[in-house]
Order: C-alpha cells, then structure tokens, then sequence
C-alpha cells in the first residue's frame, strides 16, 4: 500500500507551519502572512497587523507584523508567509519549518506614551526606545507616534543629545584609526544641491579621510545616494566600504546597507512618506549617521531662504546652536555654515540631471553651472581647513587648485570605478513639457518646495531620469513666453500629475529687479 503523502504546510497538531516566500517589498517593516482557516490562527486568537514573533528550531527568531490572508493562492492554511524584509532578517530558506506565537508589547512604549503627553524622556528610556525599534518591536504606527510626539511636544537639546547617543548604540561604528576623518552634510530643502558629490573628490583628492554615508531623499526629488547611483553602485557593506576609503580617500554610498544608525534608517521610512523633517530628530538623525560612519570633523551647510527648510536666520542661529551643542559632547567638531537658500542650486532637480551637473562641474566644461561650483569649492575649502598643515582661508584656492588641475576629477573617477560603475545607463525622461515665463520681467522668486514637488510628482527620485531642468535662475531677465524650465517624466501618469501642478502654480515670480529677496549667508 503506497505511503500517504502529508497535507502541504505544517504538520496538523504540532504549531509547526511551512515557511513560504510571498514576493513583497515592505520596506524596512518585516510582515508576516497568515491564512484565516490556519488552525493556529484560530487556537492562538490572532488578529490583523498583531505583532507576532517567529521562531525556529534552529534559533533565528523575528517580530513582525501579522497581516491575514483568505487566498491559498498566496499562504495556505498550514504555511507562514514572510515579506521580503522580514525573510531577509529571519535568515531562513522557502520551506523551513517555524512557529509562531504572539510578541510581548515592548516595554518602551510606556516611554511614547509619556513623550505623547508632552514628558521629557531621560537617556534610558531614549536608549530602550532606539533598542525596541531596532529589534523591529515597533510596527510603523507606533513609530509614527514617537516621531510625532516628538516633533510637536518637542525634544530639548539634552533629549536630543541622548537620542543621538541611543540611536548609535544600535548597528556598527565604523573605525579608522585616524584623528581626523572629514565629512560634510546638508540638512536639505534645496534642490539639484549636489555640493557632496563634489566635496569628495576634491578633499579625497588633497588626501583627507572622507567616507560620505549619504540618505536617500526624504521629502526631496533626490539624495546624494540616488544622484549617485546614477553613476556607480552606492549599496556596499561596511567592509568593502573601508576598503575603498583606504584605497581612495573618499566614497560616496547609502548609509541603508552600512548598519550604521540602523535606527535613523528605520525612522527615516516613516518620515517619508508623512513628510515631515522635525529639527530635533534631524539634528539626531544626522549626527548619529557621522558619529557612527567614524566622522571626527564635519561641516553642516544650513541653508536659509523664504522656501528653504529654515526660512529665517533665527531659526539658523538656533539650529546652529544645537548641532555644535550636541556635536561637542558626543566628541565631533563642527563646523556649521549658513549658506544662500533662495532658490536650487545648479539646473537640474532629480538623479540623472543633477548627475549631468556634478559631471560638467567636475569636467570644467563653460556651461557647467556656476553656483553649484563656487558654492562646493567654499565648502570644500572649509573641509580642508580642517587640515592641521593648511591655514585658515586658505582652503577655496586649494580647492580650486584640485578642481581646476583635473584631480577632482580623476578622483570622482577612481571613486566610481572603485565602488562599481554603473551598468545601466539613465536619461532624462522623454515625455517634455517646457513651461514658459508668463510675463516679461525679472526672475525674483524660485519656490524650492514647489519645483521639488513638481519634480517628485514627475516621478524622481524613484524614475531616475524623471525632473525639472532649469533654464532661468534669480536676477535673469525674461521675456513673455521665454521658457524658465523643462520637466522630464517617463511615464504619462507621472507626467499628468506634474503638468497639473505646474498649472495651479510654477514655482516661478518674475517682477521687477528690487522684488529680488536678500540674501542671508555666510562663509
């Protein structure tokens, strides 16, 4: 008599459930499927977007959130479904047998719900907070509750300092066994501003330790990661990136893949989507990515504009304040500039055309834009300033050596090829709508929020060759029906929605030459 097959999925009776791959992206949250007729389901009393723990008998455990499926199609009744992510995280292959059971609450979100009334939070329960999360204890809801909480009831800078030290307590610190390792960062608001990709080169290329851990866009049309990775592979494990920081000087990567600060990663996927940038976590997320990347000197750009993300030099100042006062007790100095937040900088707003800017800056070509260039080259030149053999205001003619003589160059090109150039080749979007001034007059207005979301709705950051190509900046004339920029989208959708938004608003104001706003920067 032949031997009766077992049903698909787990064993009946024994809790065991089959391991299924089910093929979705959920981005930095591990989520776990569970058919309704599971007879596990129903004995442990489950419920949707529970949290559940997942075990195994050869010891990998994961929490994860329990989404609950009534299609075998997708997990049948005696088999567990797991994300991509949370696949990844459990360690295991399609087929192994787990368990699961319900997850205890972590004991910190009494710490959120304190901080939701409006409490001050001390260096423990910041530190138990930062834990859980990193543990994936906390489903996005609960994460966007802590973010809120702390964004509207506020962190004062002792909070904020002890974030900061939780938040790198969590994954790798990267050492290099130097005294100084140089860095530079942008707090953001501003698009096509893509000074990074250009501060590498020249200070990796004076010989100065510069290993830029760089985000992905937030809320804008671009990072310095996804410019990036137009030109080379910027998702590298910390091991390879020291490799290349030893071998170049420099490297331009996403933080994501380097476990460094895993918990700003995990953060920074729930600011994203609501869209918010609270000062607080900004100045944790920042300094907790440099202190762990092995930073020991690090220049902030702060720019200041009526559309920047600070609008007003007090909001500058204060800002200031609390990144050198943080900075100093966690044992990295700072140096913070307050640069022209008017308008973008360069033409290009999204990956592939702010990519074509830092090339032709880097190349020396005449039409390579101006602003972008002198703005990277003063900070470039305070980055070396750092230096203890260069002298204080030497540092933009060093600087401009480097770039003038082609070394920045042949730096950024080592860099790439170092990191692995990138195979497939981007272009501008081919669906184009030209916008044209609507009157004769001066340019005295660039909303940088506006033609950062005409840009995104364009389809950038994601469609890489999608944006807004500018062709006029403050102070140039135009005449009636002269074109002020160019949208590129490769999708119609996305196309439609940025040809709706450029209806309702262009981001452009031309008036007369004394309408043009004053400019609050320092260098």
């Amino acid at each position: 008599m032949a031997k009766r097959k077992p049903p698909p999925g787990g064993l009946p009776g024994t809790g065991l459930l089959t391991l299924r791959r089910v093929a979705i992206d959920t981005y930095r949250e591990n989520v776990a499927y569970l058919h309704r007729q599971c007879e596990v389901y129903r004995a442990e009393g489950f419920q949707a977007l529970a949290k559940v723990e997942v075990t195994s008998e050869n010891g990998p455990r994961i929490l994860a959130v329990l989404n609950v499926v009534d299609d075998e199609a997708l997990v049948a009744p005696g088999e567990l479904g797991l994300s991509e992510e949370a696949l990844g995280t459990l360690g295991l292959d399609p087929g192994a047998q787990v368990r699961i059971c319900h997850a205890e609450p972590p004991a910190s979100m009494d710490a959120v719900r304190r901080k939701i009334d409006g409490e001050r939070l001390n260096a423990d329960e910041f530190l138990a907070i930062a834990r859980d999360i990193a543990e994936r204890r906390y489903a996005k809801m609960e994460i966007a509750a802590f973010l809120v909480a702390s964004g509207q009831t506020g962190l004062d800078r002792d909070e904020i300092m002890n974030l900061t030290r939780a938040m790198v307590a969590q994954g790798e610190r990267l050492q290099w066994h130097g005294d100084l390792v140089a860095d530079k960062h942008c707090i953001g608001g501003i698009p096509g501003n893509r000074t990074s990709m250009l501060v590498v080169p020249i200070v990796a290329a004076h010989g100065m330790l510069i290993p830029k851990t760089s985000s992905r866009a937030i809320t804008s049309p671009a990072g310095t990661a996804d410019t990036m990775e137009v030109l080379s592979c910027v998702e590298l494990p910390p091991d390879r990136l020291r490799e290349i920081v030893r071998q170049e000087y420099g490297a331009l990567i996403w933080g994501g893949t380097a476990n460094l600060a895993p918990v700003d990663d995990i953060l920074i996927s729930v600011e994203r989507p609501l869209g918010i940038d609270y000062p607080g976590q900004m100045v944790a997320s920042i300094l907790s990515k440099k202190i762990a990347a092995g930073s020991t000197h690090l220049v902030i750009d702060i720019p200041v504009g009526a559309s920047a993300k600070v609008r007003h030099m007090r909001e500058a100042m204060a800002l200031r304040k609390l990144f050198e006062f943080v900075a100093d007790r966690l044992g990295l100095f700072v140096q913070v500039v307050i640069t022209d937040g008017r308008q973008p900088v360069g033409r290009g707003i999204g990956p592939v055309l702010e990519a074509r800017d830092v090339m032709q800056v880097l190349q020396n070509d005449p039409t390579a834009p101006s602003d972008l260039r002198q703005k990277a080259l003063r900070l470039a030149g305070r980055v070396i300033e750092f230096d203890p053999d260069v002298r204080g205001g030497d540092g933009f003619d060093i600087a401009r050596d480097i770039l003038d003589s082609g070394r920045a160059l042949t730096k950024m090109q080592d860099i790439i090829e170092a990191q692995g150039r990138q195979e497939q080749r981007f272009e501008p979007g081919s669906l184009v709508q030209e916008v044209p001034a609507d009157r004769a007059g001066v340019v005295v207005a660039i909303d940088n929020y506006q033609m950062a979301r005409i840009a995104r709705m364009a389809g950038a950051p994601m469609d890489k060759g999608a944006g807004v190509d500018l062709l006029k900046k403050l102070g140039d004339q135009v005449e009636k029906g002269e074109l002020l920029y160019r949208i590129h989208a490769s999708f119609p959708a996305d196309f439609r929605f940025a040809s709706a938004l450029v209806e309702s608003d262009t981001g452009y104001r031309v008036g007369t030459a004394d309408q043009i706003p004053a400019v609050f920067a320092e260098f």
